[in-house]
């Protein structure tokens, strides 16, 4: 399997293998057997956020948050859409920075909400402000996702 990329489990935080050519196929997790893509948002803590950071081999959309933020509120659906639309090519996280101040800090969030493109355990791009399905679509795309 020389085309293979890890992929981590949303759900256990398993490191899997995974061909590229079987990504549409709706891989399971090979240790809890779940699916690996869900076609939504992974809510993250910090563990988990430097997991699947550092050992996925697609690169990760991240929608840095808070509960308290309108304009979070309304990106969230179109968040939730993006992800049905973006995955399997790309694993969607989402940062509550109320909850995960650490990692709001350590990535200098000044404001939410905030959209970060991860490759290679490396961000590559960052856009600030509520965008649409449409929006977060072509910016994944158009930074290499």
């Amino acid at each position: 399997m020389n085309d293979a990329l890890h992929l981590v489990c949303p759900h256990c935080l398993a490191v899997n293998r995974v061909a590229s050519a079987r990504l549409r196929d709706a891989p399971a997790c090979g240790s809890c057997h779940q699916p690996l893509f869900a076609g939504a948002p992974t809510p993250v803590d910090a563990a988990a956020f430097d997991k699947h950071i550092a050992r996925n081999d697609i690169p990760v959309l991240v929608d840095f948050w808070a509960p308290w933020c309108g304009p979070c509120q309304m990106m969230a659906p179109h968040f939730e859409q993006a992800a049905r639309q973006l995955e399997p090519e790309l694993r969607l996280l989402k940062v509550d920075t109320e909850a995960q101040q650490d990692l709001g800090a350590r990535y200098a969030i000044r404001s939410i909400p905030t959209l970060a493109l991860f490759r290679g355990g490396r961000e590559v791009a960052r856009q600030s402000g509520a965008l649409q399905v449409l929006g977060i679509m072509q910016w994944a795309r158009a930074h290499g996702a």
